[in-house]
């Protein structure tokens, strides 16, 4: 779950984005994965998924680096952050988020996708089962 004030808006990156509604401090726990929100999906049941449910959850979900096993669909806006390569927020913790920098408001939040996946960035549409 998303612990700073955000808006969705468009994005230069990528259709829609999560933006920061005020000033977010180099250093602050952005994003903490939250058991009773963010949902943890068991690949078996994804790969079984069909038509736009597939669609969707290939978009907005990510492997669950904890265990391989498991997708990870986020419930709030965060489903939203887009790829940088230079992005503004670590997610090198599959638990936690951090901001690298000082955030400005409106400006766009930010990560590495390529921490994800070991064999660099893809949607989970794209992975080869």
């Amino acid at each position: 779950m998303l612990l700073v004030d955000v808006y969705l808006d468009r994005s230069p990156v990528q259709g829609i984005g999560v933006f920061a509604k005020t000033h977010i401090a180099k250093g602050t726990l952005v994003w903490k994965l939250h058991p009773d929100y963010d949902r943890r999906i068991a690949v078996e049941q994804y790969e079984r998924e069909t038509g736009p449910v597939k669609d969707y959850l290939d978009r907005y979900c990510y492997p669950d680096r904890r265990d391989r096993n498991f997708i990870v669909f986020e419930a709030d806006d965060a489903r939203y952050m887009n790829h940088a390569d230079d992005p503004n927020c670590d997610i090198s913790n599959p638990e936690e988020m951090y901001a690298l920098r000082d955030i400005a408001p409106g400006e766009e939040l930010s990560c590495d996708y390529n921490h994800f996946f070991e064999d660099g960035f893809e949607f989970l549409g794209d992975r080869h089962v």
